[in-house]
């Protein structure tokens, strides 16, 4: 989608990354919890309990507290708190009971606080009314484990999980089925009470059932589908016996009442976000497919794009969402964000093109996997810097060492915690 190009930019390296770092955050405020949700508030209305009942409030996820705090200013009458988020995020909720809880891989926080839950929604009659907030993180931060499987075999499923190259459509197709509170069991505890949700999405396409493992929708699948994803990817092997034993067994289907859900922002909306901020300085196109799969098919399609916008004699900017995936095969620390910039900034290195750009990926929550950085921010520099020091980018991504390679370079991209995610944001900027 082409955007409306205004004054045109100094060429400098510089500037090029400013302008990307600001397109970045104009994804993330686009993606701001507290306004999304009372917008969603605004619009539909807020259900109220009947009679004497009261209202239990429930956020779980990376944008979990600034969630309750939006909905929480429009909330008249009595009413029970609880949030589960990740230990990063420094937000505390008044009057709420807080989980600061493990992410990716689940931790006995999480598992203290799924056991809150479960509790508060047993108390729950026909009367009171359920407000379930979730956002992206939810499926680690609120491990409820079924019984006979304990938190160690959802931790070890949970490493094996993110270190497959699964997407994660197939990875919380796996986690549902061992959890008491994912797809859709969250439902099935709070039953008679009606539940509303308000889902801010972090999967590209939005399927709710995918969104924190869709704790308050139906499941993707059942532990014979699941098996059947272990199985195809060479997985089984691996997996905890508890797990395997669980799948393996016979259990009736979970039935409960449907809740009304609420989907209140998304990738799509952030990286429009970042179109709109850039097209102050760039003919600006969004690319309607997404980048997902694995980051080398994905760092290929972007290289293509930087060698067709050459020939181009305006300063040219390109937008992608999505959530790419990674094959561990090596011990480094990285993320899929710093490795697919650091294959970008490679590929443009053997194959270069005769302008200045850059190329950031970034993770709208501020961390990109187990790493202190939100992604990284390359240049046609990038591999240079790391050469000079004494150093082979082949080795780094050998090892899937993308963030020590980029601490090298000094292309990491630092943010903290931002208190919201909807997936992650690729921009790509070429000087005229």
């Amino acid at each position: 989608m082409l955007r409306k190009q205004s004054k045109l930019p100094v060429d400098d390296l510089n500037a090029l990354k400013d302008n990307a770092v600001e397109a970045y955050r104009a994804a993330v405020e686009r993606a701001n919890p507290f306004t999304a949700v009372q917008s969603c508030i605004k619009k539909n209305g807020i259900p109220t309990p009947k009679n004497d009942g009261q209202t239990l409030v429930i956020g779980v996820g990376k944008a979990a507290p600034a969630m309750i705090k939006g909905l929480l200013e429009l909330l008249d009458g009595p009413n029970n708190c609880i949030c589960i988020t990740h230990k990063e995020n420094g937000e505390h909720v008044e009057n709420c009971e807080m989980f600061k809880a493990g992410h990716p891989v689940p931790d006995q926080t999480g598992e203290l606080g799924s056991k809150r839950v479960i509790a508060a929604l047993e108390q729950v009659g026909k009367d009171d009314q359920v407000l379930f907030l979730v956002s992206g993180g939810g499926s680690a931060l609120m491990p409820a484990p079924v019984d006979g499987i304990k938190l160690g075999d959802k931790i070890v499923l949970n490493e094996i999980l993110l270190e497959s190259g699964l997407s994660i459509d197939e990875m919380n197709h796996v986690r549902q089925q061992t959890s008491k509170l994912k797809g859709g069991g969250l439902l099935h505890y709070a039953d008679p009470a009606p539940v509303t949700s308000y889902i801010l999405s972090d999967v590209i396409g939005n399927d709710l059932r995918v969104i924190a493992s869709g704790p308050t929708v139906s499941p993707l699948g059942t532990k014979k589908s699941a098996l059947d994803i272990l199985a195809s990817n060479n997985l089984l092997k691996l997996i905890p016996q508890n797990i395997l034993n669980h799948f393996e067994a016979e259990t009736s289907e979970r039935k409960s009442n449907d809740a009304v859900n609420y989907l209140i922002g998304d990738n799509r909306e952030s990286i429009y976000a970042s179109a709109e901020s850039l097209s102050k300085s760039f003919v600006t196109f969004v690319e309607d497919e997404p980048l997902i799969g694995d980051v080398k098919d994905a760092a290929k399609k972007i290289h293509q794009k930087l060698k067709e916008i050459e020939s181009s004699t305006k300063p040219t900017a390109i937008v992608w969402g999505g959530e790419t995936t990674v094959k561990i095969k090596g011990s480094g620390l990285g993320g899929r964000n710093q490795e697919l910039a650091l294959i970008v900034a490679e590929l443009a290195h053997q194959d270069p093109i005769r302008k200045s750009w850059t190329f950031l990926s970034g993770g709208t929550d501020g961390r990109d996997g187990p790493t202190e950085a939100a992604g990284a921010i390359v240049d046609q520099e990038t591999c240079k810097r790391i050469l000079n020091e004494g150093y082979q980018v082949y080795d780094f991504l050998a090892e899937n060492n993308s963030n020590k390679a980029l601490k090298i370079s000094n292309d990491l991209l630092h943010t903290g915690a931002t208190g919201t995610n909807v997936a992650d944001v690729q921009i790509l900027i070429v000087s005229q």
